[in-house]
Order: C-alpha cells, then sequence, then structure tokens
C-alpha cells in the first residue's frame, strides 16, 4: 500500500517515501546475499590470493641486505666498482659494526646465503668473519675497561642511550620484576652525537626485550666500544645536551683516550680474516642488492644479472631457466596433444555405447584415480627402462634387437608417456561430458542427406564437441606445467621442467624469491596462453557439459 502526498510523492505503508524504502530494501538485499558468499570470499582471499600475493612481494623483497648492512650500504653509496679497486678504510669501519651486530642476532648466515645467491663463495665469507669481527670488538672492549671498569656495566650503557623515563621505569621493574618490561626509549640528541653507538644500543635492547633481559642489566655486546671508538675518533666533542651529566666525565676521557689510542686498520683486519674482503666483487655484489626492492631475482629467473655496467647475461654455462621455460611450455603442450589424440576416441566410444557398457569402460578410465600418483610413476620408470618389460616385449617380438634396446627414462620420452597416462582422465572426463549431450540423431540426420560418414562427423559433431576439447586441453595443460614429481623420477636431466627446480629452490636451496620470481614469470606465462586463447577460440565456449 502507498499514498500519494499534496506535493505529488508516493510514500510507502509506513510513511517514509517509497524512493527511499525501496533502496532501503534493495541495500539490505545486497548485505544478505553478501553475507552468504562472505566465507566462500574469504576463503578464496586466504587460500588463493593472499599466497599469490605473497609469492610475488618475496620476488622482489631484499630488505636483509639493507636492515643488516646500514652502515655499509651508506658508506658504499660513494664507492664505484669500475674502479677495478676494493673500497677504502671508511667502509670497513662501517662493515666491522654492522657485521658484529648481525653476529650477535646469528643474522650473518642468512645474509651471506641471500648474496651468496648472486656470487658463490659469499657465504662461507661472512661465516667465517663473523667470529673474525668479534675479535675486532673485543680488542676495543679491553682499551675501554682498561681505562675505566665502569665500561664494563651495562647500566653504564643503558645511562648513556635510555631517556630518563625509560631508566625510571625500567628502575621500577627492576625492583619487583613484575609486570610487562617497558619499551626501550632512546635519549634525545645521543643518536646523532653518536650515531653508531646508538644504532648498535638500540639493537641490543630490542634484541634483550625480545628475549626478555633487561638490558640495563644484560653484558655489553663488544660491537659497542668498537662503534664508540668510531664515534668518539670521528666526533671527539658530542654534544653536551645530548649526554647524560654523571656520564658525561666518562665520555670525555675516553674521547681523549681514543686520540691516543694506536691506529688500527680495518681493512687490514678484515684481509687477514679473510682475503675475500679485498675482492671487488664482494663489495660490488653487496652494493648491487642492497636496496629494500630488487629485480635480480627476475632478472636470474630469465638467465641474466645485474653487472656494474648494468643488466647482462649470465655466463653460458648458468642459463638455464629459459630453455627450461621453452621446454616446459612445448612438452606441456605436446603432452596436451597426446591426451587429445588419445582420449577422444576414447570419449565418443563411451558416449555412444550402451549405458551398461560404458559405465564398466569408465571404471577402468576412472582407475588411475584410486593408485598413488607415486606408484603409478615408479611403475612406469619399471616399464620404461631399457631392461624393463616394453623393451623385453619388443625384443621377443624381434621388433627391437637385444643389443639395441630403446632408450624411454631419464629423456622426454619418458616424462611424455608417463605423465600422458596420468592426464589422460582429465581430456576424456570433459570431452565425455560434452559428446553426452549431442543428440546422435544429428550424425544420422546428415547421412540421409548425403554427407559421408567423415563429412557427417567433420561438419556436424567435430564443432560441438570442441568446448570439451577447449575444457580438456585447458585442464591438462596447466596441470601438465606444474608437475614435478614425474619428470623428477623419469625425466632425468633432460625431461625435467622449470616446476622442478622451483621446488628444488624452496625445499633445498632455500632460494625463495628466485622460486617465487619463477612462479610468478610461469604465472604469468599461463594468464598470458589463457587471454589468446579466449581472444582466438574464446572462453565462453568452454563447457564441462
Amino acid at each position: 500500500m502507498s499514498d500519494t502526498t499534496d506535493t505529488g510523492q508516493m510514500k510507502a505503508a509506513d510513511g517514509t517515501p517509497l524512493k527511499k524504502s525501496l533502496a532501503r530494501a534493495l541495500r539490505r538485499q545486497k548485505l544478505r546475499a553478501l553475507a552468504l558468499v562472505a566465507p566462500l570470499l574469504v576463503f578464496v582471499l586466504v587460500t588463493f590470493v593472499a599466497p599469490i600475493a605473497d609469492m610475488l612481494f618475496r620476488s622482489v623483497e631484499n630488505q636483509i641486505v639493507h636492515d643488516t648492512l646500514p652502515n655499509t650500504v651508506r658508506a658504499l653509496k660513494d664507492w664505484d666498482a669500475r674502479s677495478g679497486e676494493a673500497p677504502g678504510e671508511p667502509v670497513y669501519r662501517a662493515v666491522s659494526v654492522d657485521l658484529q651486530a648481525a653476529a650477535e642476532l646469528k643474522l650473518h648466515t642468512r645474509l651471506g646465503s641471500r648474496l651468496n645467491y648472486e656470487n658463490p663463495g659469499v657465504s662461507s665469507l661472512f661465516r667465517s668473519s663473523g667470529r673474525g669481527a668479534d675479535k675486532i670488538g673485543k680488542d676495543f672492549q679491553k682499551r675501554f675497561t682498561d681505562l675505566d671498569p665502569a665500561w664494563k656495566d651495562g647500566e653504564t650503557w643503558a645511562a648513556i642511550f635510555g631517556s630518563d623515563e625509560w631508566l625510571a621505569a625500567d628502575a621500577a621493574w627492576a625492583a619487583d620484576k613484575s609486570g610487562k618490561l617497558p619499551a626501550f626509549r632512546m635519549r634525545d640528541g645521543v643518536a646523532e652525537a653518536l650515531p653508531l653507538s646508538a644504532n648498535a644500543y638500540r639493537i641490543f635492547a630490542k634484541d634483550a626485550q625480545d628475549s626478555g633481559k633487561d638490558p640495563a642489566a644484560a653484558k655489553p655486546w663488544p660491537v659497542f666500544y668498537d662503534a664508540l671508538a668510531q664515534d668518539l675518533g670521528a666526533n671527539p666533542s658530542p654534544a653536551p645536551a645530548a649526554l647524560p651529566a654523571a656520564q658525561a666525565p666518562l665520555i670525555a676521557a675516553a674521547a681523549t683516550a681514543v686520540a691516543g689510542f694506536e691506529p688500527f686498520s680495518y681493512k687490514d683486519a678484515f684481509l687477514k680474516m679473510d682475503k675475500g674482503w679485498g675482492a671487488v666483487s664482494t663489495w660490488e655484489t653487496i652494493k648491487i642488492y642492497s636496496p629494500a626492492y630488487t629485480s635480480g631475482y627476475f632478472l636470474n629467473a630469465v638467465d641474466l644479472e645485474k653487472g656494474p655496467n648494468g643488466i647482462q647475461a649470465r655466463p653460458a654455462e648458468e642459463r638455464i631457466y629459459i630453455k627450461l621455460f621453452a621446454r616446459t611450455m612445448w612438452m606441456s603442450l605436446f603432452i596436451t596433444f597426446c591426451c587429445l589424440v588419445i582420449g577422444y576416441p576414447v570419449a565418443w566410444l563411451l558416449a555412444n555405447l550402451r549405458a551398461s557398457t560404458a559405465n564398466v569402460l569408465m571404471i577402468l578410465v576412472l582407475l588411475p584415480f584410486w593408485t598413488s600418483l607415486l606408484v603409478r610413476t615408479s611403475a612406469w620408470k619399471v616399464l620404461l627402462q631399457q631392461q624393463g618389460v616394453i623393451n623385453d616385449i619388443l625384443v621377443w617380438l624381434r621388433i627391437v634387437d637385444d643389443g639395441h634396446r630403446l632408450v624411454m627414462i631419464n629423456n622426454q620420452m619418458g616424462t611424455i608417456i608417463a605423465m600422458t597416462h596420468i592426464l589422460l582422465p582429465f581430456m576424456i572426463l570433459p570431452l565425455y561430458s560434452v559428446m553426452k549431450t549431442v543428440p546422435p540423431t544429428y550424425l544420422r540426420a546428415a547421412k540421409s542427406l548425403g554427407a559421408t560418414p567423415w563429412t557427417a562427423f567433420w561438419r556436424v559433431y567435430f564443432p560441438q564437441s570442441v568446448p570439451g576439447i577447449g575444457a580438456g586441453s585447458i585442464l591438462v595443460f596447466i596441470l601438465a606445467i606444474g608437475y614435478y614429481i614425474t619428470p623428477e623420477l623419469v625425466g632425468g636431466t633432460e625431461g625435467v621442467f622449470i616446476s622442478n627446480r622451483i621446488a628444488f629452490h624452496i625445499s633445498s636451496s632455500l632460494n625463495w624469491g628466485l622460486a617465487a620470481a619463477l612462479g610468478a614469470i610461469l604465472l604469468g606465462v599461463v594468464l598470458l596462453l589463457y587471454y589468446i586463447y579466449d581472444k582466438i577460440v574464446g572462453i565462453d565456449n568452454v563447457k564441462l557439459g
């Protein structure tokens, strides 16, 4: 029911304007529909969209170099690898502080592993130097503690770098050790006066608190002494306002003592640890891969690399990924074609037999699904080997000479045969479901009008089965490019796919960035082929029945 006011505006039974009432009802209907699809939407986001987004992020993420060697990255900005010489003393001073802090956090090995992807040998360099750099800090530690024993105490360092508010809160917590540790807060101005030391202490305080320890009571890291010596050497008179009054005389005495320290060559110390620190390639790798985000993984995935002169091709013996991508594409297409050639007649036979007979044959088609993929692949390994069943039968039939048995395993042929058998049901089922919808009377009508059996099939029956061909081909192709167990077992070195390298980098080399880049490229290729297929054939013509 509705009525009309004097102004001509229609209203609902409750007196609200009809337009507003309809809009409200439509909005409730949309919210109800959204609530129904929300669980599925969340499921898709969590299980599909989020993993793909994470993969794309990992393919460009490179923050470990920037975050672990911040001082080194800054010091390397003015160094040019094309000079052919290792950087100067300031860079070695910076890496000394960064490497000691990284070793305390057990990050130097992870950093070495990351850089080792780009420059083999760097991993062992960082692993061995983590222990050697710590000796530099201990050498300065002895100098400072000989100067004044107060430098041994964690309270001294906490008083220098912690704000008065944090020190008061920390002292209150230490009195009864109840509640949560107060979050560390840096003293105003001290980061500008003593930059290296302040950054090292910030890292130390966070690590201590993450472990449930009080930074003021924890044992100081040796890197503090190295960093403080460098800060006081660069700035013998740090701003008094930035330093606590109680520790100002202690720091002033240390600054005077640092000026009289015996000169220390960081470069010589690092070269003594490992000659690799004198290699230009080591510093070049650190500088090139210092940004927080990098295209290096994608470049490696297409057999390129970053160099001092820009992007360049990798050495010939290291170019494998383009070849693997090409092999994956053409072998997947060929496997799809083999499945179509074998599966089309089988699907036609199933669609045109009596229901009872077709059901029995359909069980044979579905039988492989009831057997483990690993078992089926291992069975093909037994069948295809040179002393296997197939070769024995061929020799027994005198088709093949015993001295020239066929090599059908550990090559592309083995991969094609095994994967065609495994993926064949995925081609037959869509074809069968579409063929069942084609009335057999169409062929009889065509023949009654004078068409030959071939003409009737090609002009009448085949066009109606094209949607099944499209569905089966897309299904088999997408499954084929992602297989890695079967190619790994029967393909050898010649029959493996790019997916095998992705699995290797995820589970063995732990180069997740390169694995993510390879996966992203593979995803892009599939989407491109899908787009081309849609433009040529039309995705609307793909049907499953």
